[in-house]
C-alpha cells in the first residue's frame, strides 16, 4: 500500500539560496517539490509551507502552529515530514514531544547543512531518510538526518559545519542506516501511552543560564523581578553550584521561596547530572532545586515551558519534569 506523507517547510538551509545579504531560505514548492518526489520513490506526498525562516527566528508561537497544524491533518497521513533549519531544530523536536503527546503516527524533522540547490548538499539523503522513516510507521517524533534517526528530545546539534551535524544525547539511536538499509530499534521507540492529545499551552517565561566562576548572585532576583517563571541552570560538572564566594544558594533559594521553578543540570555534553553526590549539589537540592538529570538543555528548557503552560503546582510541574511523558 503506497504510503501518503505529508511535508511541512518551515524554512532553514535547505529551502535557502545564496544573495547579497547571506544564504536566505527563499526556496519553495516550485523549487524543491521535484526532489522531494524523487526521493520519496514508492510515497505519495503532499507539500505545504508554512513558513520561510531561518530557525534562528523560530519562536515559541510557531512551535504552537505546527503542532495545532499537525493535529488537524495527521489523521490523513501516514506520517508527516518537516523540513526546518538545523539552529533550533533541537528545541522544536522537543517541544512538539510535549505538546504531540502520543502522536499516532511519525512525525520526523529534517534539515541540512547545505541548500538543497548545491550539487553536493547533504539534503536529498536527509530528506530520502526523513520520508521513509516517516513511512515506516512507528509513532513519535524523532529527528532525521546524516543517516540517523534520533528521538525529538534527545536530539542536540553538536557540530556547526559537517554533515555529522545531531546526536543523540544519552539515548541510543532509534534508526540508521548501512547496507542492509534502515534499521530500526523498535524497542527504543517509547510507546504510546494513551489517547492522542494536542497540548500548545506553554509559558515563555523561561530563562537559559550558564554558569561561569564569579557569576553574581543577584542574577536570581532580577530573573525574578522580570517576571520569569522559571530558570534552567547549565552547572558545573555533575550539577554544582557555588556557595563560598558569590554564593549562588542563598539567592537561588531566595526566589524558589518566593515561587520560582530552578531545574539545574550540567554543563556537559553526556551523561547527565546527580547533585546528590558533591556537597555543592547537595545544598542545592536542600534549597529546593530540580534536576535536569539526563536530559539535553533543548529538552529542559522546552519541557519546564510546557509544564509551566499546565499549571504553577510545584508539585505537578515535579512530576511532568521527572516523566518520560507528558
Amino acid at each position: 500500500m503506497t504510503k501518503h506523507i505529508l511535508i511541512l517547510n518551515t524554512g532553514g538551509t535547505l529551502s535557502s539560496k545564496k544573495s547579497e545579504r547571506g544564504l536566505v531560505p527563499e526556496l519553495g514548492k516550485d523549487d524543491i517539490l521535484k526532489d522531494l518526489e524523487w526521493v520519496a520513490r514508492d510515497c505519495r506526498i503532499d507539500y505545504e509551507e508554512m513558513y520561510s525562516l531561518d530557525s534562528a527566528n523560530i519562536v515559541p508561537e510557531d512551535w504552537k502552529q505546527i503542532a495545532l497544524r499537525i493535529g488537524d491533518v495527521y489523521n490523513d497521513y501516514d506520517g508527516i515530514v518537516i523540513i526546518h533549519g538545523t539552529d533550533t531544530m533541537a528545541y522544536t523536536a522537543s517541544m512538539l514531544t510535549w505538546m504531540l503527546c502520543n502522536i499516532p503516527i511519525p512525525v520526523v524533522l529534517t534539515g541540512s547543512q547545505l541548500s538543497i540547490m548545491d550539487p553536493v548538499a547533504d539534503a536529498m539523503e536527509n530528506c530520502r531518510l526523513a520520508i521513509h522513516m516517516a513511512a515506516a510507521g512507528h509513532p513519535g517524533v524523532f529527528v532525521a538526518f546524516n543517516r540517523k534517526i534520533i528521538l525529538g528530545c534527545r536530539a542536540s546539534k553538536v557540530r556547526t559545519m559537517s554533515f555529522d551535524a545531531f546526536e543523540s544525547i544519552n539515548y541510543p539511536y532509534i534508526a540508521t542506516v548501512d547496507s542492509r538499509g534502515l534499521r530500526v530499534a523498535e524497542d527504543k521507540i517509547p510507546p504510546i501511552g494513551g489517547k492522542f492529545r494536542v497540548n500548545v499551552n506553554y509559558s515563555d517565561q523561561v530563562f537559559l543560564l550558564k554558569l561561569f566562576p564569579g557569576l553574581r548572585p543577584d542574577i536570581f532576583e532580577a530573573l525574578y523581578e522580570m517576571g520569569y517563571q522559571g530558570v534552567v541552570i547549565e552547572a558545573f560538572g555533575l550539577g554544582g553550584l557555588p556557595s563560598r564566594e558569590r554564593d549562588l544558594i542563598q539567592a537561588i533559594a531566595a526566589v524558589i521561596e518566593k515561587g520560582m521553578l530552578v531545574l539545574v543540570g550540567t554543563q556537559c555534553r553526556y551523561d547527565g547530572s546527580d547533585m546528590s553526590v558533591y556537597e555543592t549539589g547537595r545544598k542545592g537540592l536542600a534549597c529546593g532545586v530540580l534536576q535536569m538529570r539526563e536530559m539535553t538543555t533543548e529538552a529542559a528548557v522546552t519541557k519546564l515551558m510546557w509544564a509551566l503552560g499546565q499549571t504553577t503546582d510545584r508539585d505537578r510541574i515535579e512530576e511532568i519534569l521527572s516523566s518520560r511523558r507528558p
